[in-house]
């Protein structure tokens, strides 16, 4: 099993999700639990060997994995790789939210100055 390591897990996780047919097959896995890429192929309206192709990127991407049973692959889910990009959009969107707030008090200062005026 591949496993990006944690600062290249943003961009990892952000070119595997980049396409919606890969979107929709991590969705697919998310829901259903573990499954086959035979069993996808009947939700999706592209080939078996496509969806294979598409979970070997989501594995490299560190968002599911693969375990042999018997003559399939099964694959499941690896949430780490989005609860570290979770917590990587947490932390810009605080970072906003700090600018933001500055800005606004810096609005309300300017104002209330210019309502003294």
């Amino acid at each position: 099993m591949n496993h990006v390591a944690l600062h290249d897990a943003p961009n990892a996780v952000f070119a595997a999700l980049a396409d919606p047919t890969r979107r929709r097959v991590l969705r697919l896995v998310a829901e259903r639990g573990p499954t086959s890429a035979t069993l996808l192929e009947r939700e999706l309206p592209v080939s078996r060997q496509a969806i294979v192709k598409h979970l070997a990127v989501l594995n490299r991407a560190g968002l599911v994995s693969g375990q042999r049973a018997g003559q399939e692959v099964r694959y499941a889910l690896v949430s780490r790789s989005l609860d570290e990009v979770s917590d990587w959009i947490a932390e810009i969107g605080s970072r906003w939210d700090e600018r933001l707030a500055r800005l606004h008090q810096l609005m309300l200062e300017q104002t209330s100055a210019t309502e003294d005026r």
